[in-house]
């Protein structure tokens, strides 16, 4: 799996002052990608991507998770996570999916990091210098909104045409100053307002 990735790009950033106001805690958001070989690339429409999906999504995952790990400082620092892939204009967006949207790739980083919600994602077509964001939501409860995060990452010169960027994400702590509540206080007052009809 090695000889597919071209190379390894880490993108980290700490946020200290939001709104003109300190962080009592920083959190740090970081991503890190790969860039790889399409395995599918020039073979025209092949209908079944399970071969190269089970042979290269686990050790790509494991490859990930341990990069992003130590940016993070270790699994209990994470907060919050998600993922994401880019297909080059050669490829189909079934291809970025397939490496991602797969138990075999997710399943490593929710184990690794203790979580229980889904990996939120962006799976797309683009060219090299694209944005690459990664949606992020906190990894134990879907409704905490202070962990609804993106982070977003351009990388110069990839996805090549035959080439796929699969990226992970994570961050250490919520929004700085989050106060938009959580779905669940929706959902409370919803239901109050709902007997009031």
């Amino acid at each position: 799996m090695s000889n597919r990735v071209r190379k390894l790009v880490r993108y980290s950033e700490d946020i200290l002052i939001e709104g003109g106001k300190e962080a009592a805690k920083p959190a740090r958001m970081v991503a890190v990608a790969a860039v790889l070989q399409n395995p599918w690339a020039g073979r025209g429409f092949v209908e079944n991507l399970r071969p190269e999906i089970l042979a290269i999504a686990p050790g790509l995952a494991q490859m990930l998770v341990r990069e992003l790990l130590e940016a993070c400082g270790g699994a209990d620092a994470v907060e919050a996570y998600g993922k994401a892939a880019v297909v080059g204009s050669s490829g189909e967006v079934e291809h970025a999916s397939a490496l991602i949207h797969t138990l075999r790739f997710g399943n490593i980083f929710r184990e690794a990091v203790g979580g229980k919600s889904y990996l939120s994602f962006t799976n797309k077509r683009g060219g090299p210098g694209c944005a690459i964001a990664i949606p992020m939501m906190h990894k134990l409860d879907e409704g905490l909104r202070s962990h609804y995060l993106t982070v977003e990452f351009t990388i110069g010169d990839a996805p090549g045409p035959d080439e796929i960027v699969v990226a992970l994400g994570a961050a250490t702590g919520g929004r700085a100053h989050a106060r938009i509540g959580n779905r669940y206080i929706d959902m409370k007052e919803m239901a109050e307002e709902g007997k009031g009809a």
